[in-house]
């Protein structure tokens, strides 16, 4: 029987502080269970299992972050849009470390609708920068994953204490986004008749 009080919701809630305090990786069942005093098995009437609560907080996460970019990038294009996109980017990820964490796991359409309002709107916004720059598919895809491996290892270098240079880090993440800016402008456009 489901404890009062307890939903899923405020299991996923109470999974992202978690995560932030301790790391995504330390997020458990058991924790959460002695978070709420409650025996591990009662979670179950909320989550079916460790990998559905967190593949839950993996979409909590997108969709907190994406909402911030949303906000950053409204009424930009071009290099203000992408500047703007990555520093909200930044700033989630730095502050809130676990969740960010949560948010480059694979997310199981098994277990999570695929098509979650976070995931398409994650989308939308993406893309709808990059096309701002010309692109078309499969360049929007290509352009997507050097964003996402970018910004994604340097926030992680970032936060582990990567950079050990006197050079300011933001001086060198300012740097980094012009340099993709004139990589997005001059982008590279594939040949649809070329096939690999």
């Amino acid at each position: 029987m489901a404890r009062a009080g307890i939903t899923a919701d405020l299991l996923v809630s109470a999974a992202a502080e978690l995560a932030d305090e301790v790391g995504f990786e330390q997020v458990t069942l058991s924790a959460l269970a002695r978070r709420f005093g409650v025996k591990d098995a009662s979670l179950y009437a909320h989550v079916r299992s460790l990998k559905d609560l967190r593949h839950r907080l993996a979409l909590l996460a997108g969709g907190e972050m994406i909402d911030r970019i949303a906000v950053a990038v409204a009424g930009l294009s071009g290099k203000d849009a992408l500047a703007a996109y990555a520093g909200a980017y930044r700033a989630y990820a730095l502050a809130h470390p676990g969740r960010y964490a949560a948010t480059g796991i694979r997310v199981d359409p098994d277990l999570v609708d695929a098509d979650a309002p976070a995931m398409r709107r994650t989308v939308e916004i993406t893309y709808g920068m990059l096309r701002g720059y010309g692109l078309a598919e499969p360049d929007l895809t290509d352009a997507v994953r050097l964003l996402r491996a970018t910004f994604h290892g340097y926030c992680a270098l970032e936060a582990g204490g990567g950079f050990n240079a006197p050079r300011d880090v933001r001086a060198s993440w300012d740097r980094a986004i012009d340099a993709l800016h004139i990589a997005l402008e001059h982008w590279p456009r594939e040949d649809p008749d070329h096939h690999v």
